[in-house]
């Protein structure tokens, strides 16, 4: 019988192992997994009125505000519908909730018509405030970002079924935190800047929110949780 090359022996090998070290990478990983942070508690709920039931308790929602002119957000409410709503709508308790005016609901009625495109939009909720109610609801948010003067901001923000605010306590980069920068948190995230949206809240941290939550439903996750005061903890 001819003998078996090295060469092939080798790759037959590589072949062989690679899908046990890709299963154990993946238990590994399941091992030391870690939640979203929590990064602020006791997050303002919804005012209740006459137009809406629709509320942030007991669902995972990514909250945005368009205030007085939806129209001028296009863009930010595109993105976050195509990058975020797109590849997570059907997950259990999702939804979308964007705050706007009063007399807004033409133009609220006439952008959910411009980007909704014949798909799914169950889960996205256009809710109309007062102005005092907006600002309510934005007051009890840990963010670095202001409305402008229509009550609009491009950046959104993850709420979780208890009312916690989601995020990032620590966002350094691998480089700075090699260079012990300060360490700086992601309350936020900007519809405008797509990479952001995309590779943070997209790729990470709601797949991230999600595994943490069907985890929990399976009995399989032990919560360690960071807390907003780890951050002082850390400074």
């Amino acid at each position: 019988m001819k003998k078996m090359p090295l060469k092939t022996k080798m790759i037959l090998g590589i072949l062989f192992f690679l899908p046990v070290l890709f299963v154990l990478v993946l238990t590994l990983s399941k091992e030391n997994y870690n939640s979203l942070d929590i990064v602020n508690e006791n997050v303002n709920d919804i005012p209740q009125n006459d137009s809406t039931s629709i509320q942030l308790k007991d669902h995972l929602t990514v909250l945005a505000f368009l205030g007085k002119k939806p129209n001028d957000k296009s863009v930010a409410a595109l993105n976050l519908k195509e990058i975020v709503y797109d590849r997570f709508k059907g997950f259990k308790k999702f939804q979308v909730v964007v705050l706007v005016s009063e007399e807004t609901k033409l133009e609220s009625a006439a952008l959910f018509k411009e980007i909704a495109k014949y798909e799914d939009m169950r889960f996205w909720h256009f809710v109309y405030l007062k102005e005092n109610e907006i600002k309510y609801v934005f007051n009890g948010l840990k963010t670095n970002t202001v409305l402008n003067q229509n009550l609009a901001t491009d950046h959104v923000f993850i709420i979780d079924t208890d009312l916690n605010q989601r995020g990032r306590i620590d966002d350094r980069t691998d480089n700075e935190k090699k260079m012990n920068k300060p360490i700086y948190g992601l309350y936020d995230y900007d519809c405008i800047k797509v990479a952001e949206l995309k590779n943070k809240m997209s790729a990470d941290d709601l797949r991230i929110l999600f595994t943490e939550y069907r985890q929990k439903r399976k009995g399989k996750f032990d919560s360690s949780s960071r807390r907003k005061e780890d951050i002082e903890v850390n400074n």
